[in-house]
């Protein structure tokens, strides 16, 4: 139980010193300080820097989409409400001064020359779960070509962090969500008009 809690004190320094920082200007002494650990028992824990920032994006991973679904599950509305809802709660949090942005999305430009890393392959999976979720999520609720749909939203999702990182501007993250909004509900009126036009199987 102690070596658990060594561990998960460790990634919990080297989550805030990477986010805030930046993997590349952290140091393995930085982490260990800030852990209140021994670079001793820091690499008893994980053999290389490599290691710890995977480890960091993975117990950012759940959480991360965990909360995307509560925050749609909660909204009020129809699906375009819902979808919406993750867009506003996520430029709220971005006018937090602490915000930088998306943590796999920042780990991804440090990390751009070195595709084989594993916390790039960490990153490309939580996108793409977040993707499926959101094509399960259409598919459920009777959108056609759900996989389209959610790759859209993921486009305007990833862009928007973009955007707001580079101007500081928030209210890019609202119209991204309102873009969003219109592309589902777009999409659900074009599958109703289609099962209107349909012959009737009776």
């Amino acid at each position: 139980m102690a070596t658990n809690q060594t561990r998960e004190r460790i990634v919990s320094a080297a989550s805030r010193l990477f986010y805030d920082e930046g993997i590349r200007a952290v140091s393995m002494d930085a982490v260990a300080e800030k852990a209140g650990v021994t670079k001793r028992t820091l690499y008893y824990h994980f053999d290389s820097k490599d290691d710890l920032v995977a480890a960091y994006l993975s117990a950012r991973d759940q959480p991360n989409l965990a909360l995307f679904r509560r925050w749609f599950a909660e909204a009020d509305g129809g699906l375009p409400e819902k979808v919406k809802s993750i867009f506003a709660h996520l430029a709220r949090s971005a006018r937090h001064p602490k915000w930088k942005g998306c943590g796999f999305l920042r780990t991804s430009a440090e990390l751009a020359n070195l595709p084989g890393h594993p916390a790039m392959k960490i990153g490309a999976a939580h996108k793409k779960k977040f993707e499926d979720w959101l094509a399960e999520t259409f598919a459920a609720n009777g959108i056609d070509n759900p996989h389209s749909l959610a790759r859209q939203i993921a486009l305007l999702l990833d862009g928007s962090f973009a955007a707001v990182l580079l101007h500081r501007d928030p209210s890019y993250m609202d119209h991204a969500g309102a873009a969003a909004a219109t592309l589902v509900a777009g999409a659900a009126k074009k599958d109703r008009a289609e099962a209107n036009l349909s012959p009737s199987r009776a």
